[in-house]
This record gives structure tokens, C-alpha cells and sequence, in this order.
């Protein structure tokens, strides 16, 4: 297959001096040697901005003070030597304005989740992606797992039987204290409805369970029945919810969030019930899939045979690979895809492998519909 003959070059907004995703989106799009870091604008105000540039080695000429700044600049550069895709990891609330201009210029855009506050923005993003035909990545970095790619080639398969319940969970306690109310930066801006938007954990992880369920089992949610809850005095934002879900095939689920589970750190994991056997991942023990069928033992497989998890996995078994590989697995496909399109052909369904809008849109619809049924006192909402 005709390879590129040079790197591709991506800029950064946000994500400079003290963000600890800037520099995970930095790693995962370096992390394969094909891309290089070329320009960015990494933060809130121009000072600070300048300073990470120059501690992060940019060229000075593409060290940005703003966003504008830098598409201005970008769209004056010639056509080969302007950036390949822009990557934005700032908090939510500048999200949508940068990611609609970029889009409307012409350049690809890949970002952090949650994508925007509202499904409006949501719409205009889609319409925008959509006209423009620029390539849109959205970072559920959890989707990267090879381990989680096995599952989903296991429930497309069939080998599950039909599907009947699905559970998907995720506690984390580090915001089981009032962290925002003593400066601490990243609970600050989570935790801030101005900036985060209308959730706290059921936009800040709440959405990752959403999007780890769709890719795994390709179900929609039909109908939602949310429980939410603010257990830290003073908090503006849900720092809990436990949600009942009515899924596409009948099926039902049972998703539930907190950041407020005490000494929980990212325990994020997925059972997955057919007729014929179940699933279990936890993110925590990343490299293993537990199987149980309707008789016999259970089963333990470790990086698996298919297709997708042998292309996101870079070491031999028993080398193993964990959270930095798999946001390295978006940014691979992503740019893969990037790739294809720039030598004219169309990208393969592997290189395709990877979270888009539309799934950003599902995911902030999830995150309304969530709200929406807890301030209802738990009402069934349609999604």
C-alpha cells in the first residue's frame, strides 16, 4: 500500500504548562513517529500560551497567542506546509467556537470529550463536518483498548448469543472532597457549570460509559431513567447518577457514575450478558477478558486474535500495553484516516476505527436526556 512520504503535522490548542491532557493527546498523536507537533496556541491567555510553546520547543512562528491567531496564520501558510489536523484539548466551554471555525476552514479537527454543552452546537458541528468533509475525531480513548476491540468482535459475532442486559460502571473518589473550593485546578473548571456545562460526572465520565457500551455492542439507547446526585455540600454539579436504560434490541442496561466513591480510582468497567455467555473488562486490569459461557469454565483471554486488537497492539504478549497505547490507538486510526484521504483512496474499515461527531453528538444527547430525567425526580425519558 503507497505510503506518505512525510509526517503529517498536527497544532494544539489548550493542553499546555499544567494540563495533564494536553500532554496525553501530545504523546498519543507521537507516539507511532509519523506526526510531528508544529504549532500551537496552549492556552487561556497569550503569556501563558508563548511560554508553553517555548518550553515545548515550538518555532516561534508558530507559537501561538490565541486560536484566531493561529487560523489565521495557518490559512496563510502554503497549502503543503499548513497543519494536517488540529487537536483540541481545552476545557468544554471552548470546545465548540475554535472546533466550527477550523471545521469551516477546511482543517481536520480531533478533540477531548465531551464535545460541546448543548445538542444546538452538537447539530452545527455535524452539519459543519458534514459540508466540509474534513475528516473528525473525538478522543473516548477507552474505545482504543485491544482488549475492548476483542469484545466488540465477539458481540458483532454473535458469539454471545443475543444480547439481554448490559452493565457499565465507572467510580472514581478523588472529588469526594470539596477539591474547588481550595483552588485545585482541573476539579475547579469540572465542577463549574459555566465551563463544564450542565453535568459533572455524567459529562465527565458518565459519557465515556456511554460510548464504551455503543461501541461494544452497537445498541442505542431508546429510553433513559436517571438518578442524580450532588453528595458534596456547595457543589454546582452532579458528582453521582445511577441511570436504567432500555436498549435497541430489548435489551436492558444499567449504567452508574461517581467521583465520589471513596478510595476508587478509575474503575471503569463493562459486563455484557447474551444468551449464549458474557463478557467482563475492567479498566483497571486492562490486558484480560473474561469469558463465561451458558457451561463450562470460565475463560481468560489475553490480547486478543481479532483483526482490530491485533492491529492496537504494538508488543508481543506479555509486554504489556495500557492507557497511553490505547489513546495512541485513536490517534493512529485517526490519522491513518488522514493519511488515506491525502493519497486518494479511501480509508479501510480498520483505519475507520475510531470515535466520530456523531458519536460526540450521542454523547452530549446522553448527557441532556441523563440531566433531564433526574430533575424529573427519575422519570423515563426518550433518548
Amino acid at each position: 500500500m503507497e505510503r506518505l512520504q512525510r509526517k503529517l503535522r498536527f497544532g494544539q490548542i489548550g493542553g499546555g504548562n499544567g494540563s495533564f491532557i494536553g500532554h496525553v493527546h501530545r504523546r498519543a498523536a507521537l507516539f507511532d513517529g509519523l506526526t510531528e507537533f508544529a504549532a500551537g496556541a496552549l492556552s487561556s491567555t497569550a503569556e501563558r500560551s508563548y511560554e508553553s510553546g517555548a518550553d515545548l520547543l515550538l518555532p516561534a512562528e508558530r507559537n501561538y497567542g490565541d486560536w484566531r491567531e493561529m487560523l489565521a496564520a495557518e490559512l496563510g501558510q502554503p497549502e503543503d506546509e499548513r497543519l494536517d489536523y488540529v487537536c483540541i484539548c481545552t476545557p468544554n466551554d471552548a470546545h465548540f467556537e475554535p472546533a466550527l471555525a477550523f471545521i469551516e476552514a477546511g482543517f481536520n479537527v480531533i478533540m477531548d470529550k465531551p464535545l460541546v454543552h448543548t445538542s444546538e452546537q452538537a447539530a452545527k458541528l455535524v452539519a459543519a463536518v458534514e459540508q466540509t468533509g474534513v475528516t473528525f475525531g473525538i478522543t473516548y480513548n477507552y474505545t482504543g483498548y485491544p482488549m475492548i476491540k476483542e469484545a466488540r468482535e465477539w458481540v458483532r459475532s454473535g458469539r454471545l448469543g443475543t444480547l439481554r442486559r448490559v452493565v457499565v460502571e465507572y467510580p472514581q473518589g478523588w472529588l469526594g472532597e470539596r477539591l474547588e473550593a481550595e483552588g485545585h485546578k482541573q476539579a475547579s473548571w469540572r465542577t463549574d457549570p459555566a465551563r463544564t456545562g450542565i453535568a459533572g460526572a455524567v459529562g465527565d465520565i458518565g459519557t465515556h460509559c456511554e460510548s464504551l457500551m455503543h461501541y461494544v455492542t452497537g445498541l442505542e439507547i431508546e429510553a433513559l431513567c436517571a438518578e442524580v446526585s450532588t453528595f458534596v455540600e456547595g457543589r454546582a454539579v452532579d458528582d453521582d447518577a445511577s441511570v436504567l436504560l432500555r436498549l435497541s434490541n430489548g435489551a436492558t442496561g444499567i449504567l452508574w457514575v461517581s467521583q465520589v466513591c471513596t478510595g476508587e480510582g478509575n474503575g471503569l468497567n463493562i459486563r455484557v450478558y447474551g444468551t449464549e455467555g458474557s463478557l467482563h473488562w475492567n479498566q483497571e486490569n486492562p490486558f484480560e477478558l473474561v469469558h463465561r459461557a451458558a457451561s463450562g469454565p470460565v475463560q481468560i483471554f489475553r490480547r486478543g486474535d481479532s483483526a482490530t486488537a491485533r492491529r492496537g497492539s504494538r508488543l508481543p504478549a506479555g509486554l504489556e500495553e495500557a492507557y497511553f497505547e490505547a489513546f495512541a490507538n485513536i490517534y493512529m486510526n485517526y490519522s491513518d484516516t488522514i493519511r488515506a484521504r491525502l493519497l486518494g483512496r479511501e480509508p479501510t474499515a480498520l483505519e475507520l476505527d475510531f470515535p466520530t461527531v456523531y458519536d460526540g453528538a450521542r454523547g452530549v444527547r446522553f448527557i441532556e436526556r441523563v440531566i433531564e430525567s433526574g430533575r424529573q425526580g427519575a422519570a423515563w425519558t426518550n433518548f
